[in-house]
């Protein structure tokens, strides 16, 4: 159903990393989620007042504001193509955050208006009566619901899309909220059990739930959350494949929303190698991760001197005392300068950020056991903070 919806309405749909693309399966997937809310907000509306059930209007305005969040959500797609300009360089792909940001507002709104006309009805409870149609409405809404969590899953994994993502579990938290309704009803039918109000305010507490997760997912992205872990390591991967390439260091990942990624990393070269060459290959692999990344990325190029004997004993040196204090430390950028009357050991240490606060305590350990071993040099050392 899926693949038939994208051949329908998007050309080219497997250009996944094409931001055009990106952009039209985001206003599919919103379109999509307008038509479907409406219909179960309709359907439910219209049940829960003609008998009289504060759970299934609850239920009901929950996809109202899911047809409210898909309109952000097309809107929020379509905005984000806007292209970049003088005063927003990097493009508007954020508007996608900002779509989503929005939602999570709206949701949380509607959950604490609920929970009050809930709470009023476990007060004063009313009789409400079921009927045929009631189940069959609510095991529909289920199914639909069902099928539209797995069709935003299905989108927001081809295009990478958090916005979708969040759409899919908010479907498929909806499937649970509908079925505590429905077993509410049963229960009213075959026991006489009223747990209108109190599934109500379950549901309300749900909505509440799901609004503060969605905000989370949101925000965080504009706050500038790390890379996933794939990006970092297909990236890695590709420029280590060059052969000249001795290794990579401070990558860094800046996430402007689909299609607006930008990279910087600190490359190691033989100081050996001409500079020409160095450029060129630099400019290659910027050029290859662009191509087939849709990743703008620039290089930091850190020359490597190989047949400094006095260097490559200190490093490995302190490389061992690193080691001892923490397997999780590492180096890089490591030099010797030779002063007139003193030597320095200038390096980078990279340090889980837990450990930022212990910068002197470090450093101190780590002056300690080059005295121990009669090397008199002097450390400045730079603390990098990694995951």
């Amino acid at each position: 159903m899926t693949n038939l919806l994208l051949r329908l309405f998007v050309k080219n749909y497997k250009d996944y990393k094409n931001p055009k693309i990106h952009s039209a399966i985001g206003k599919l997937a919103g379109i999509t989620g307008i038509v479907c809310n409406v219909l179960l907000t309709l359907g439910k509306c219209i049940v829960g007042i003609g008998i009289g059930s504060m759970a299934i209007i609850a239920d009901g305005i929950n996809n109202l504001s899911d047809s409210m969040s898909s309109i952000l959500t097309f809107f929020g797609f379509r905005l984000s193509q806007r292209p970049a300009d003088k005063n927003h360089p990097y493009g508007h792909a954020r508007y996608e955050y900002l779509s989503g940001l929005a939602i999570a507002a709206m949701i949380l709104l509607v959950g604490a208006e609920l929970v009050k006309s809930s709470i009023d009805k476990i007060i004063h409870p009313q009789t409400i009566s079921v009927s045929v149609g009631t189940v069959v409405v609510l095991a529909a809404s289920i199914l639909l619901k069902l099928w539209m969590s797995v069709f935003y899953k299905s989108l927001g994994k081809r295009i990478s899309s958090a916005t979708l993502r969040a759409s899919s579990v908010d479907s498929r938290n909806d499937v649970i909220a509908t079925s505590a309704v429905l077993l509410g009803c049963l229960a009213s039918y075959f026991f006489e059990l009223n747990l209108d109000g109190y599934i109500g305010l379950a549901v309300s507490l749900f909505i509440i739930y799901s609004g503060i997760s969605l905000a989370k997912e949101t925000i965080s992205p504009l706050l500038g959350q790390r890379a996933d872990r794939e990006t970092v390591e297909d990236l890695s991967r590709l420029i280590l494949s060059h052969d000249k390439v001795l290794g990579i260091h401070d990558l860094l990942i800046h996430d402007y929303g689909s299609g607006q990624r930008y990279a910087s990393v600190h490359m190691e070269l033989s100081a050996d190698e001409e500079p020409l060459v160095c450029h060129d290959i630099i400019d290659e692999i910027e050029r290859t991760a662009l191509e087939t990344m849709n990743l703008h990325l620039v290089i930091h190029y850190d020359p490597v001197v190989e047949n400094d004997d006095e260097q490559n004993e200190m490093k490995q040196l302190i490389t061992e005392i690193i080691s001892e204090l923490d397997a999780r430390f590492s180096i890089h950028d490591f030099r010797v300068a030779r002063g007139a009357k003193q030597k320095k050991l200038v390096f980078d240490l990279s340090v889980p950020y837990s450990d930022l606060n212990r910068c002197a305590e470090i450093k101190g350990k780590i002056d300690e056991a080059l005295g121990k071993k009669g090397k008199e040099y002097i450390t400045v050392i730079h603390f990098d903070g990694k995951a």
